[in-house]
């Protein structure tokens, strides 16, 4: 998925400017699941500071789980789970291209358990486009559609989508310190 990203902050005068306005660097789509695409959109670092001059890019270096205190914004599109129940689905060659595609992410998936994952951070993931389902440890599933928004904080968790349209969806990742 192509995405224009659009960069705007305060230049050294102390105006308004865009800095950028080209796509987002780190777009992927994979080959081993069809229709199934990532962009990971803009990180920050966790010093929390804006001001005058080009805000700094870390997409190209960043992994797709933020560190304490740090931020990801990011797309993703999620082909139906029947993409990944053909009897041709190597998951051995999804499982590595989607650690070579989305470092950080990928170490968070249990093996055990496809597709259920933790990350130490709070997310705001809001649905774009299609069905969702948002499965939890104790097996509740949460149907979620169009513009809904789940909250989650720190929590094992996979997306399943049941239809047989993709779903799109934007994530908000913010690095958190987890506590006993």
């Amino acid at each position: 998925m192509k995405v224009r990203r659009v960069v705007a902050g305060t230049s050294v005068d102390g105006r308004s400017r865009v800095f950028e306005d080209t796509a987002a660097a780190r777009a992927v789509e994979f080959e081993s699941s069809p229709g199934f695409a990532a962009t990971l959109l803009w990180a920050t670092d966790g010093t929390g500071q804006v001001g005058p001059g080009a805000p700094r890019d870390r997409t190209r270096s960043a992994t797709f789980v933020p560190g304490q205190g740090e931020t990801l914004l990011m797309f993703v599109t999620f082909p139906p789970d029947s993409v990944m129940t053909r009897a041709d689905f190597d998951g051995a060659a999804f499982g590595a291209e989607f650690a070579q595609k989305i470092p950080g992410l990928a170490e968070a998936f249990e093996v055990d358990h496809p597709g259920m994952h933790t990350t130490d951070s709070i997310d705001y993931d809001v649905v774009l486009d299609g069905e969702i389902t948002l499965e939890l440890d104790d097996g509740a599933q949460v149907a979620l559609r169009r513009h809904d928004v789940a909250v989650q904080h720190g929590n094992r968790h996979a997306w399943r989508n049941l239809s047989d349209k993709p779903a799109t969806m934007l994530f908000v990742l913010m690095g958190a310190k987890r506590t006993a």
